[in-house]
This record gives C-alpha cells, sequence and structure tokens, in this order.
C-alpha cells in the first residue's frame, strides 16, 4: 500500500504493561481464539495475537476475507464469546459476559415480528422496567433520529430490509449504550439501499457520539464509514494493517470521489484481492 495512505500503528510487545490514554474504551492485547479439541488436527485457530486500541467516540472498521476472524471478535467484545488467550477490557475492566453498554445490530435485523416499530425500539427499555411514558418518548425521538417517523405502528413484515435495519439499529441505541458494535448490517440489503444506509449510519453515529465497530467486506464502505480501517489477515486472524481516514465528518456522498478516498479504496483491493481470489 502506498505510504501515505496508511498510518500503522506497531503492537506492543506481547505482555508487555503499558500505560493507556484515559480515551482507551477497549482494550485488546494478544488475543487468541482457538475452536476444537486439544489435538491439533482438530483445533481450529481463528484468532492470533491480535492487538487493538479503540478510542472512545472512535468508528472502527473490521475489514478482511471471509474466515479471518472478523465477527469472532465481534462476537468476543460483545461477551458472546470467550478469548482462548489474551486479554480484553473495557475501560480496564475485563469483558466476560454480554452487557447493556454494548448492543449488537446482526445483518439479519433481528426484530420481533409480533412487535411494532415503537414496541421494538422500546422493548430493551421495557426489560430495564422503564416507565412506559418515559421509554416511549425515547423510542420516538430514535425512530426520528433513523427517520422512521410515522412507521411507529407497522410491523416487521409491513416495511422494507431497509427500513427493518434502521429499526434494528433504534433499538440497539435506545438503551443508550457505550458501544455499538454492527455485524455486516448492511449485507443482506440491494447495493442503492446499502450505499443509502451507509451515509445513515455515519450521520447517525456522529450525532450519538458512541464507539462504534463495523464489520464489513465492503472496502468502500469501511473507508466511507470509520475514523479507522483495521485490516485483517487470513486465518488466523491478526491485525495486519490499519489506517486512518482523515475525511471530516459528517461523511457525505460527495467525499467517495476525494482523490484520498479513491487511491486508499484502489489500494485496499490490490491488497485484499489475492485473499478473496482464493476464496478465503
Amino acid at each position: 500500500m502506498a505510504a501515505n495512505t496508511a498510518l500503522k500503528t506497531p503492537a506492543p510487545p506481547s505482555g508487555t504493561p503499558q500505560a493507556q490514554p484515559a480515551d482507551i474504551q477497549i482494550d485488546i492485547r494478544n488475543l487468541g481464539k482457538v475452536y476444537g479439541g486439544t489435538s491439533s488436527d482438530n483445533m481450529v485457530v481463528a484468532l492470533d495475537g491480535v492487538d487493538l486500541r479503540i478510542r472512545r467516540g472512535e468508528f472502527i472498521s473490521l475489514l478482511g476475507p471471509s474466515g479471518c476472524g472478523k465477527s469472532t471478535l465481534l462476537g468476543i467484545v460483545a461477551g458472546f464469546q470467550s478469548a482462548s488467550s489474551g486479554t480484553l477490557l473495557q475501560n480496564g475492566r475485563p469483558i466476560v459476559k454480554p452487557d447493556p453498554s454494548r448492543t449488537v445490530v446482526f445483518q439479519d435485523y433481528a426484530l420481533f415480528g409480533w412487535m411494532t416499530v415503537q414496541q421494538n425500539v422500546e422493548f430493551g427499555l421495557k426489560a430495564k422496567g422503564m416507565a412506559k411514558k418515559q421509554r416511549a418518548e425515547i423510542a420516538r425521538s430514535l425512530i426520528d433520529m433513523v427517520r422512521l417517523t410515522g412507521f411507529e405502528e407497522k410491523y416487521p413484515h409491513q416495511i422494507s430490509g431497509g427500513m427493518k435495519q434502521r429499526a434494528a439499529i433504534a433499538r440497539a441505541l435506545a438503551p443508550d449504550p457505550d458501544i455499538l458494535l454492527m455485524d455486516e448490517p448492511f449485507g443482506a440489503l440491494d447495493a442503492q439501499t446499502r450505499v443509502l444506509l451507509q451515509e445513515e449510519i455515519a450521520r447517525i453515529s456522529s450525532e450519538a457520539g458512541k464507539t462504534v465497530i463495523f464489520v464489513t467486506h465492503g472496502i468502500d464502505e469501511a473507508v466511507f464509514l470509520a475514523d479507522r480501517v483495521v485490516v485483517m489477515s487470513p486465518r488466523p486472524g491478526r491485525v495486519r494493517e490499519e489506517v486512518t481516514v482523515p475525511l471530516p465528518r459528517p461523511r457525505t456522498a460527495e467525499m467517495r470521489s476525494d482523490p484520498w478516498f479513491v487511491s486508499t479504496v484502489n489500494d485496499l483491493w490490490e491488497t485484499l484481492k489475492p485473499e478473496w481470489q482464493k476464496g478465503e
């Protein structure tokens, strides 16, 4: 990759304690994940020696070929899985299980089909015991943020895929998490809707001020959305490269024609193309 398109952050030596800035929210050090038994013949090393520090309010895109461990890493940060080795801290404390401070948006929307958009967005607030009036006000505010005003009483089967994903984002934001985890949330959408929602999540994440970790196969998508693109190697997944994105916020469609953007997307494609051609 051209030297002027990437700012690389070297990983610290394994096991070496280092003071971190106060704004480091997620601290991942020498993280490994192994699936299977004790024999090397039936073990799969999904992640090996992952080092990554994520600042509060930063938008991180995890980019890499299928099987490189992007979703596995996201699941470990969510608390759905445990690491086999290494350390994972949120605000200096180990992540050991799911927590309301971290919410997840999946590719398949995961909305409750028997609930309206309003009820879906309110769900987490109701589970916390919040009063009906207060949770309704919060839900309406978020529905307006994701531009679904007027669809509050619609059920998931009555709205489009893009609208379902907007509702899922509003529901994830409702409990006011510190961190929003997004696992290829636009992967099932058509190309036009995907581009429109990229612009929406760029706007929403800026307005909400959340830390976002976004898993994607799309190079254009990763660069357009992120403050920093974390490129992962084929299995076993490691952080191979980090690209800091200098584009200002809010992100707009015109930025896709910015010379830096075009050059960086092309360079990343040339880097990743051989791995995707192998079907990794």
